[in-house]
């Protein structure tokens, strides 16, 4: 065996040695290569390959140092991006586990000459949060990504359409109330047309002469009642043509009204009835069968957080465990009459009320909005899925 060879007790120690992290001053990064000590160090300095690459980097040492930078700040970007990429962490965790890598750039090759000067420039140049505490410098991760940039874009975009669309048709129903109203009023004023009814008393009539012909009528031909007028006669007949008709308006005009209200109310339901019903803030009842060996089985239990609609963080009422449903083995709660409860779907979703009444027989109930642009509105007829209990 050769007094340097692989399996020497010699060669093992200095590779076991080599294995960790060395200390950064007695790095070169132009040869890649660490030394253990400052006598090695030393001795790679007088080397004839570090002679060559530092005439390489006496040529032009600038550009050199700021690609090292460019290399460095990216690897430890990239690193917080995907470790640390929401959460407030401090600027020493983040490097430690950046340099885990023995193969990195280090920090003795860039423009920068300690960890803090480096935290300082990613907060100037907004690529990070950074606080000082007392515990160190705390660094949060910007996310400007195109992509996140885009979904966040398109998300603010559905939102203000919504807001838009919801104008929109409180407008247009609006307008269809005033002319619903004005085909009311037009109505009446038909109806004050149509009978001209009586003008001073009731005795008083209104006598018409007709032109002579050309044979005058004798006495016996006319009538017994001389007084008697055409609108005498005309006027049984045009009451109740007038009635039947100003009936047959305020009919159509409540019942534009009433297609119009119609139209609204399908309008919200469609937009507003989802598939997914669970929101924060509300009381619901644990149905699943499979948590039944547990004690969780019809325990009533409050959404804490909802994960990507569908899915519950329920803490339970009694024994304050926090657990994970889905809304399939979920159930809502109604509380008693005069409570306060959630209208999780349908036409007026988010809105909260007060519980008036219950049928048991149709499994429905009798609400009274409050707050919002809907309150003091009653709704009938609202199903025990739609509302839910609000926690207290």
């Amino acid at each position: 065996m050769g007094k340097n060879d692989f399996l020497t007790p010699k060669a093992i120690a200095n590779r076991i040695k080599a294995k960790g992290l060395q200390k950064l001053r007695w790095y070169c990064q132009m040869c890649e290569k660490q030394c253990r000590d400052e006598n090695g160090f030393k001795c790679h300095c007088m080397s004839e390959s570090h002679q060559r690459q530092m005439e390489v980097f006496g040529q032009n040492p600038n550009r050199i140092v700021s690609g090292y930078s460019e290399e460095f700040e990216s690897a430890f970007l990239e690193h917080m991006k995907r470790s640390h990429r929401f959460s407030r962490v401090a600027a020493t965790v983040v490097y430690n586990e950046y340099i885990a890598d023995r193969h990195h750039i280090h920090m003795n090759s860039t423009e920068w000459a300690t960890l803090t000067e480096f935290v300082k420039y990613l907060g100037r140049t907004g690529k990070c949060k950074v606080d000082e505490t007392p515990k160190g410098w705390f660094i949060t991760y910007i996310d400007r990504d195109s992509e996140t940039l885009f979904k966040e874009k398109m998300k603010n975009k559905r939102k203000k359409a919504d807001i838009a669309e919801e104008e929109k048709q409180e407008r247009a129903i609006k307008r269809q109330r005033e002319r619903a109203e004005q085909l009311l009023t037009n109505s009446e004023d038909s109806e004050q047309i149509l009978m001209p009814g009586k003008l001073e008393g009731d005795d008083q009539k209104v006598k018409l002469s007709l032109g002579s012909s050309s044979k005058p009528p004798n006495d016996k031909d006319r009538p017994d009642s001389s007084s008697r007028s055409v609108f005498d006669v005309m006027d049984k007949p045009l009451k109740k043509s007038g009635k039947d008709t100003v009936a047959k308006l305020g009919d159509k005009g409540g019942g534009v009204l009433d297609e119009l209200m119609r139209e609204q109310e399908e309008a919200k339901e469609r937009h507003n009835r989802k598939d997914y019903w669970l929101c924060e803030g509300i009381v619901v009842k644990v149905m699943s069968k499979a948590l039944a060996n547990k004690g969780y089985y019809k325990q009533k239990g409050s959404v804490r957080r909802v994960i990507d609609k569908y899915v519950g963080e329920i803490e339970t009422l009694e024994k304050k465990h926090v657990l994970r449903v889905d809304q399939e083995e979920l159930e809502t709660v109604i509380p008693q009459i005069g409570g306060l409860v959630r209208i999780v779907n349908g036409a007026y979703r988010g809105s909260n009320a007060r519980l008036l009444a219950i049928d048991t027989d149709h499994f429905s109930a009798k609400l009274k909005i409050e707050k919002g642009i809907y309150d003091g509105k009653v709704l009938k007829a609202i199903d025990y899925e739609d509302i839910c209990k609000l926690a207290q």
